[in-house]
């Protein structure tokens, strides 16, 4: 619910679901979406980072594939990304992945790959 008794939309709950994801901890856009409530809206939570983490201030860094990938190409935000997630203490293994039994968070506590 919103502050104004009325349901949150799928936008709104994948906006709060992104700045629920505590520092050192990592979410895929799967994860997110279902926790938003569609477990099909990956592309829209992707979307959504797109264009709103700068206007909401979100921690667009802590999000994920379900690899353990930074998605963004190289040159295009994907070492931003990196430095930041290491930063918060996010390691990285062989061929750049996060080991996600490690550090993926999920407030749904369901499978999210």
């Amino acid at each position: 619910m919103t502050d104004n008794g009325m349901s949150a939309t799928f936008t709104e709950r994948v906006l709060a679901a992104i700045r629920r994801i505590p520092p050192g901890r990592v979410a895929t856009y799967g994860s997110i979406a279902l926790a938003a409530g569609n477990p099909r809206g990956a592309r829209q939570v992707a979307r959504l980072l797109h264009s709103s983490s700068v206007k909401h201030n979100l921690p667009w860094q802590r999000v994920v594939n379900r690899a353990g990938c930074i998605a963004l190409p190289r040159g295009e935000g994907y070492e931003l990304q990196k430095q930041l997630l290491e930063t918060e203490g996010v390691e990285f293994g062989a061929g750049d992945t996060i080991d996600l039994e490690r550090y993926l968070w999920s407030e749904t506590g369901l499978p999210t790959q």
